[in-house]
C-alpha cells in the first residue's frame, strides 16, 4: 500500500502580515496532482491543518474543496486527518456526520463511553488495499489534551506517561481485532523527545507547559509506521525509520531559506515499510535575505538598491529580511529600507538588526543583577533594558519622556 504522510499546513497564517493564501493554494493543487501521479491509496494529515482554533471561513472552504477535489481526482483515495493542538477538535469534526459514508476520516475529539471509559473504536480506522481488503488498522490519535489520556497513578510526569499509556491501551485493543495479513500504524500530533527542533519551530509554543516531550519509547512494537505532526522539520525519529515528522510544507521563518518541505511517501509490503521517500513541496514564493551576514548600515541599503525593479504584481514576489548591524538606536531605519524597496519586486516582511556586544565591568550599574523586578524604579528597569539592547546610556531627552508619563500615570491612579 502507498501512503503519502503530511502534516502542519497551518491553513490561514499569516507570514510576517502577509496572507498566504496564494500559497495554500499552490500547495494543495500540487498535492492533489501528486496524490494521482503516486497512485496513492491512502492520505494522512496529522495535525494542524489550521493555524489557529477559529479559521476564517475561507480558509475552511479551501479545505474542504480540496478534499472534494483529491477525492474526485483518485476514486478509492483513504483520507484520514487528525486535529492538532493549532486545530479546534470539534470543529474539525463537525461534518463527520456528512462523511460517513466516503472514505475521508476526520478524527479531533477523543470519545468517552457512558462508564467514563475511552471510546477505543472511535479512534481505529480501517484501511482497504486494492482489493477491497483491509490490511492495515490505522489509529488515528489526535492532540491529546488534558483529560483526553488515561490517568496513571504516581506518575512523574501525567501528560507523558498518560499519553504512553493511552497509545499502549490503543494498541492492544486494536490488536484484538487483527485478522491474518493485518497491521497497524498509527498518527500522532505531539513533541517527541528524541526530535530534533530548530528555529522553525519556535512559532510552536510549548503546548503542555514545557513538560509535553514524549519519549519515542511511547509507542509500542506493533505498531509498522507511526505519522507524526508538531515539529516542522521532517525528520524521521529512530533509527529504522518507522517514527517519522513530515514537516510542515511551506516556510514558517527565514530560518527555512535553504530547507527543502516536503511530503513523505511510505511503501507498505505485508507490514514492512519498504520505502520512506520525501517528495519535495515546489516553492511558491521564496524567502530572501539581505545580506546572509548581519552588515552595516551602510553596506545593506547599497544592496538594496541592486534588488530588481517591480513587475507590477507582487503577489508572488519574495519575502524579505534585511539583516543590519547597528552601533546604536536608529529611529528612522524602517522607513529609509521602505523608501528603496518601494519599488522593487520584493515584499518587505522583517527588519532584523543585531548591536555588537559591548564588553563592560562587573561593578557596571547596567549589569543585570538578581532583584526582584517588583523592587526596582520604572526609571531603572527602562535604563537597564535600555543598555542592554544598545550597550549605551539612555539618551536624557528619551529618559525625560518617560518620567513624563510614569508621572501622568501615577497621577491617574491617585484620581481614581
Amino acid at each position: 500500500m502507498k501512503i503519502l504522510h503530511t502534516a502542519d499546513w497551518h491553513i490561514g497564517q499569516l507570514f510576517f502580515a502577509y496572507d498566504r493564501t496564494y500559497e495554500h493554494q499552490q500547495f494543495l493543487d500540487w498535492l492533489v496532482n501528486t496524490v494521482v501521479s503516486e497512485q496513492a491509496d491512502v492520505l494522512l494529515i496529522s495535525g494542524d491543518v489550521f493555524d489557529v482554533a477559529n479559521p476564517s471561513a475561507a480558509a475552511v472552504k479551501m479545505f474542504y474543496r480540496f478534499l472534494n477535489k483529491v477525492t474526485n481526482a483518485s476514486p478509492g483515495l483513504q483520507v484520514v486527518v487528525t486535529a492538532g493542538n493549532h486545530d479546534s477538535a470539534a470543529r474539525l469534526e463537525a461534518p463527520t456526520p456528512l462523511l460517513e459514508s466516503s472514505n475521508i476520516h476526520l478524527v479531533g475529539v477523543v470519545k468517552r463511553k457512558e462508564d467514563g471509559t475511552i471510546d477505543y473504536d472511535q479512534l481505529i480506522i480501517p484501511l482497504y488495499n486494492k482489493r477491497n481488503e483491509v490490511e492495515i488498522l490505522c489509529l488515528a490519535v489526535p492532540f491529546l489534551r488534558l483529560g483526553d489520556y488515561p490517568v496513571t497513578a504516581d506518575a512523574g510526569n501525567s501528560y507523558t506517561e498518560g499519553v504512553a499509556a493511552l497509545y499502549r491501551e490503543l494498541t492492544n485493543h486494536a490488536a484484538q481485532q487483527l485478522k491474518p495479513d493485518q497491521y497497524m500504524i498509527a498518527m500522532g500530533h505531539m513533541h517527541v523527545q528524541q526530535a530534533e527542533t530548530t528555529e522553525m519551530d519556535k512559532a510552536e509554543r510549548p503546548i503542555m507547559g514545557g513538560v509535553e516531550g514524549v519519549s519515542a519509547t511511547a509507542f509500542p512494537p506493533g505498531l509498522r509506521y507511526i505519522a507524526l505532526g508538531h515539529i516542522h522539520k521532517a525528520q524521521a525519529i529512530d533509527p529504522a525509520g518507522i517514527v517519522r515528522y513530515a514537516g510542515s510544507p511551506l516556510p514558517m521563518s527565514f530560518s527555512e531559506t535553504n530547507y527543502q518541505h516536503q511530503i513523505l511517501s511510505i511503501q507498505i509490503n505485508r507490514g514492512v515499510v519498504q520505502s520512506a521517500t520525501s517528495i519535495p513541496v515546489p516553492v511558491t514564493i521564496p524567502l530572501q535575505r539581505i545580506p546572509q551576514r548581519h552588515a552595516t548600515l551602510e553596506h545593506v541599503l547599497t544592496a538594496l538598491q541592486q534588488l530588481p525593479a517591480a513587475t507590477g504584481d507582487l503577489c508572488t514576489a519574495p519575502y524579505l529580511e534585511v539583516r543590519v548591524l547597528l552601533n546604536g538606536p536608529e529611529p528612522s531605519l524602517r522607513y529609509t529600507i521602505e523608501s528603496i524597496l518601494k519599488d522593487k519586486q520584493v515584499r518587505l516582511a522583517k527588519i532584523d538588526t543585531r548591536i555588537p556586544a559591548a564588553e563592560h565591568s562587573e561593578t557596571s550599574n547596567a549589569a543585570p543583577v538578581p532583584e526582584a523586578l517588583a523592587a526596582l524604579h520604572p526609571v531603572e528597569l527602562l535604563s537597564r533594558l535600555y543598555y542592554s539592547r544598545y550597550n549605551t546610556a539612555i539618551p536624557e531627552s528619551l529618559l525625560a519622556l518617560f518620567h513624563e508619563v510614569v508621572t501622568e500615570v501615577n497621577a491617574k491612579e491617585q484620581q481614581a
